[in-house]
């Protein structure tokens, strides 16, 4: 069995956002990149399977600024080969990048996908179906304890009110990950450090972006509050001046 993992870099958000001059996209000009958690968890899915079934797992992603260290590291976290997929110029969004997705999963040879349930340029989970469609595979989304039982993919499908599901796909099948069955494994740095000068290959693969027909209109930051006062001294002093802001905000 060949699995195929797909891997994006997304804002770092515990850092200051800016956006751009149009107020169209956030300035990622200075702004770390990080790995998407869900797409964390659906590469430890993809090597726990491997470890399980004897998979071979392949890590994708579209090139750009950090993508090599990126696939470096799944390389260290027990991928069995990476790919970096060019798109010059291409869109972020799930729907954009899938022709490319799919054009390299066909590439591999990959039987199954494991793709990160959501992101934050994919907040409606759009990534897994989208690709399942291009293929013409099986699909299921906001899944976990994913494992293969006699040649299928079954998985743990979860919905509202606390409900869940046990479906097993005929393979080949895509798969939007929300938890793998367990946590992320850490990687030592000097495991990290031994992959430094590997080269991370670039497929070019016989697709393009999709014209998705959407562009943003505009962004807008979060309002910032006024802050938190802090409030110090006795007992008596901390109820009084409680008192009083309850009384200034007509709340007493």
């Amino acid at each position: 069995m060949k699995i195929a993992v797909t891997l994006r870099l997304t804002p770092d958000l515990t850092e200051e956002l800016e956006l751009t001059e149009d107020g169209r996209d956030i300035d990622r000009e200075w702004i770390g990149l990080v790995l998407n958690e869900f797409d964390d968890q659906a590469l430890e899915q993809a090597v726990l399977l491997k470890e399980a079934a004897g998979a071979e797992v392949t890590a994708l992603a579209i090139d750009g600024e950090g993508v090599e260290r990126l696939l470096r590291t799944a390389l260290a976290r027990g991928a069995d080969a990476v790919r970096r997929i060019p798109a010059d110029d291409a869109p972020s969004s799930a729907r954009a990048l899938t022709p490319l997705y799919a054009a390299a999963v066909r590439e591999i040879g990959a039987d199954l996908v494991l793709a990160g349930v959501l992101a934050t340029d994919d907040l409606h989970g759009e990534l897994a179906p989208f690709l399942a469609a291009e293929l013409g595979w099986r699909q299921a989304s906001a899944v976990s304890d994913v494992r293969i039982e006699d040649g299928d993919v079954v998985v743990r499908q979860e919905y509202s009110g606390g409900r869940a599901a046990q479906l097993a796909l005929t393979l080949p099948a895509v798969v939007g990950l929300q938890t793998a069955s367990q946590p992320p494994r850490y990687v030592a740095g000097s495991k990290l450090r031994d992959l430094l000068k590997v080269e991370v290959p670039e497929m070019a693969v016989d697709a393009a972006p999709a014209a998705t027909g959407i562009e943003p209109a505009t962004l807008a930051l979060p309002d910032r509050g006024a802050g938190a006062e802090m409030i110090e001294g006795s007992a008596d002093q901390i109820a009084e001046r409680l008192h009083a802001i309850l009384v200034e905000r007509d709340m007493a």
